[in-house]
């Protein structure tokens, strides 16, 4: 009898959880939840639309009528792109923007997702002294304003570390397209607390019986990662990375600290800063290059949305 009832207990407390699961669902299949879907999806995309419709206006059109007034009188050109993008002047180039913004993004993706996967495991399964602490610290980070930061990362890359008189790290010195390095040293700083946070809460929810098994079969903490823990944790580290890839992208500050305003590492973002003119009238420029900035971060999400989607319901419905 006393060992019957934790099973009875143990069953109907994971049945109750399937149940509110199960109505958690049902209502989000409901027509009401699919029309409200509809609804705020037709009212995300309308802005994009418009803008899309804009980029190939003529620049009369566009400075004198609404983009909807293009269904009753249709008038294409491409005229706006060939300008922002292979224009030899001050209005264009915006390929070779588009470029330093996928040198920047790309490795600022990829660096704290390495770092943040490797610290998270650390911190899920390995023992060691002042591991809560040091989660608790990385945690705390993330309250930091990003501001707080830019002045003591300029101080350590142009004077280096000094301590007691003694030089422990040098200056940088980096010049051209070097400060590439700067700026994804900066956005790996600023990304891993998050990172190591949301994959840390990820990572600890595996099965223990999985990571035991795996020892008593003789793996080591390198190759339970690698076989066991990456494959199990793609979903999180697609949701982190589609969060990163878009902050990073979409960055004008950080990236204009760091790198400077130069052509040779200027991000598209500080470019589209320049295309509105110094009177702010050159809409036909703005709708093209701000139709080309999103185009890259569209086909990111588009194509990572499954796993986006299975790592933020990840641990859902566990018991």
């Amino acid at each position: 009898m006393t060992t019957a009832t934790p099973t009875v207990g143990v069953g109907a407390q994971a049945t109750g959880k399937t149940t509110r699961a199960a109505r958690v669902r049902k209502r989000l299949n409901s027509r009401t939840a699919t029309l409200v879907s509809i609804v705020i999806a037709l009212l995300w995309t309308i802005p994009t639309f418009g803008l899309f419709v804009s980029s190939f206006r003529p620049e009369d059109q566009i400075k004198t009528t609404g983009w909807w007034t293009f269904f009753s009188d249709p008038q294409f050109t491409l005229e706006n792109y060939q300008e922002v993008l292979f224009s030899t002047g001050s209005s264009g180039q915006l390929a070779s923007y588009f470029i330093n913004s996928l040198a920047i993004t790309i490795p600022s993706v990829l660096f704290p997702l390495a770092f943040a996967s490797l610290a998270a495991y650390a911190l899920a399964w390995m023992r060691f002294k002042g591991r809560d602490l040091l989660y608790i610290a990385i945690f705390a980070l993330q309250i930091v304003p990003l501001q707080m930061a830019l002045v003591p990362l300029l101080k350590f890359f142009s004077t280096g570390v000094t301590v007691a008189g003694i030089q422990v790290l040098p200056a940088w010195d980096l010049v051209d397209e070097q400060k590439f390095a700067q700026v994804w040293f900066a956005h790996t700083c600023f990304a891993l607390p998050f990172a190591v946070f949301l994959l840390h809460n990820f990572i600890s929810q595996l099965p223990g019986d999985l990571m035991e098994a795996a020892r008593v079969d003789g793996a080591t903490h390198p190759k339970i990662f690698r076989t066991i823990v990456l494959p199990l944790i793609t979903p999180a580290l697609a949701a982190f990375g589609i969060f990163q890839f878009l902050w990073v992208w979409n960055d004008l500050l950080v990236a204009l600290i760091f790198a400077g305003g130069g052509n040779e590492t200027a991000p598209l973002t500080v470019r589209l800063a320049e295309l509105a003119g110094t009177r702010g009238n050159e809409w036909q420029r703005l709708t093209a290059g701000a139709f080309v900035s999103i185009v890259v971060p569209l086909i990111v999400f588009l194509s990572l949305q499954r796993f986006f989607v299975r790592g933020l319901l990840a641990g859902s419905v566990k018991g």
